[in-house]
């Protein structure tokens, strides 16, 4: 495998674990994010192999562009992993057109053409892996419309190209992020069970260095003691 991985969406919690936890395997790793501001201390914590690329997920230019470079300076791509999304307005009434196509942007579009720009080194290599980072509403409609309905596409798009690419030798996985993403031993108003940035990122590991013989499609993850939703 490549050993480069692109992380998209890179902050303070889950993308920057993902980050830290795929560089302790020795990957040279990509850091995109809308801000410079946290990917670029990140980078530095890293260090060499560490490149942090400010670039807006839903804007396809961009995130073509933000590949490219990490292309250019690192390697041919091996793991992608798609964390970026975006949550906005409410309800029918409350959420603006605006809103309910820049969270499909972000969470779909983005991943279609992160996934279009980095499948040329993984077919080329034979090997690769896709994650693609979903959450409750993949699965089960509520909360933010938006959100909801780019999250039901990102797994849609994420069955769709395991079907296309598994047999090319790129393994394509969908993580339903079921819960609130904490730290660990924290607690919300409502002392509900958080899962832990860190223990997820192994959680994605497991998924990148399975066997072909069997593979994970799709994985779960909810902290203990969390009320299931699905």
């Amino acid at each position: 495998m490549n050993r480069v991985a692109l992380v998209t969406g890179v902050g303070p919690g889950l993308g920057g674990a993902l980050a830290r936890r795929f560089a302790r395997e020795g990957f040279r790793v990509g850091l995109i994010a809308r801000s410079p501001d946290f990917i670029d201390e990140l980078a530095r914590e890293i260090g060499a192999g560490a490149l942090a690329v400010t670039a807006d997920v839903g804007e396809p230019d961009q995130i073509t562009a933000a590949i490219k470079r990490v292309r250019a300076d690192l390697g041919p791509i091996g793991v992608l992993i798609h964390n970026a999304s975006a949550a906005a307005g409410d309800g029918v009434t409350a959420t603006t057109p605006e809103q309910f196509e820049r969270s499909w942007r972000v969470t779909a579009l983005g991943g279609f053409v992160a996934a279009r720009e980095t499948s040329q080194d993984m077919i080329a290599a034979g090997d690769g892996v896709m994650l693609f980072t979903g959450a409750t509403s993949s699965v089960r409609g509520g909360g933010w419309l938006a959100f909801s309905s780019a999250k039901f596409a990102l797994r849609g798009l994420a069955q769709s190209l395991a079907r296309e690419l598994w047999p090319k030798g790129v393994h394509v996985a969908h993580v339903v992020v079921d819960g609130l993403i904490g730290e660990v031993g924290a607690e919300t108003s409502a002392k509900r069970a958080l899962l832990d940035p860190e223990k997820m990122a192994d959680a994605y590991w497991h998924i990148a260095k399975q066997n072909r013989s069997a593979w994970t499609l799709e994985l779960d993850l909810r902290a203990n003691g969390e009320e299931f939703y699905v």
